[in-house]
């Protein structure tokens, strides 16, 4: 018997297609988001379905309303929502502020904190008891760039993601009564391609060995925490930030 139905935005790379992998092997159906590269997204299907699930792939750049309700008609088709893993999200070229234009700014912040609170909002019409919901779990994706600040990198990626940390909390409250727990992961330097997207492809390499644990992370830990959050082992958690840093968040 299925576990229920998640649906995993940015699923196709990184620590969302490692969820998906990892959701499907443990029983639940997944539903991938992903923006453009359909056949990285329909990879990760195959593999969930090999696992024994039901997986499907849709379209939608979460960073739009439109993409936000074209992904929720995908979720309504292929069943009842309980787990949204709120994943997706960008960065861009590592800098000091006095180099970061208007407009990456916004096209930052429009995907990491508009479009994760659009796709909480619909997944809380579906989940919430008062709703007609079954409840579920919400696990939003953070970064320990919310804590550490992300000087001279990329402070305005880690701003947005400070603003999931309190948007976490605060979610979490508002809805605990009607059935849903939402939390949030909050990664360390973690092997994916992240890091070549805002310019420095060698950080898991050279940053990774100076973490209290002494190497990067691997997609596949920081999913071991969200399947915990989405399961029933952790039933009594509410409002949480897990860190899964190697340590990197607690160095003085």
């Amino acid at each position: 018997m299925t576990k229920g139905v998640c649906l995993i935005t940015g699923g196709s790379r990184g620590i969302g297609a490692a969820a998906a992998r990892m959701a499907g092997a443990r029983g639940w159906d997944v539903l991938i988001n992903y923006n453009a590269n359909a056949a990285a997204a329909e990879a990760v299907a195959e593999d969930v379905r090999r696992s024994g699930a039901r997986a499907e792939i849709v379209a939608g750049d979460v960073a739009t309303e439109a993409g936000i309700m074209a992904t929720y008609e995908a979720v309504d088709r292929f069943g009842s929502l309980t787990a949204l893993v709120n994943n997706a999200g960008i960065g861009d070229q590592v800098g000091d502020i006095t180099t970061f234009s208007f407009d990456r700014v916004d096209r930052i912040v429009r995907l990491n904190v508009t479009g994760a609170i659009i796709v909480a909002r619909e997944a809380v019409k579906r989940m919430a008891t008062r709703f007609g919901g079954k409840g579920g779990s919400i696990i939003n994706i953070s970064s320990s760039a919310a804590k550490l600040g992300g000087n001279d990198q990329f402070v305005d990626y880690s701003a947005t993601k400070g603003a999931i940390d309190t948007f976490t909390v605060g979610l979490a409250l508002e809805w605990v009564k009607d059935g849903i727990r939402v939390n949030a992961v909050r990664p360390g330097v973690i092997d994916t391609d992240f890091h070549s997207n805002v310019g420095v492809p060698d950080r898991p390499a050279t940053v990774g060995p100076q973490q209290p644990l002494g190497r990067a992370g691997t997609p596949e830990e920081v999913a071991e925490a969200i399947m915990w959050l989405m399961s029933d082992a952790s039933s009594y958690t509410v409002g949480a930030i897990i860190e899964v840093s190697g340590g990197r968040s607690i160095v003085p």
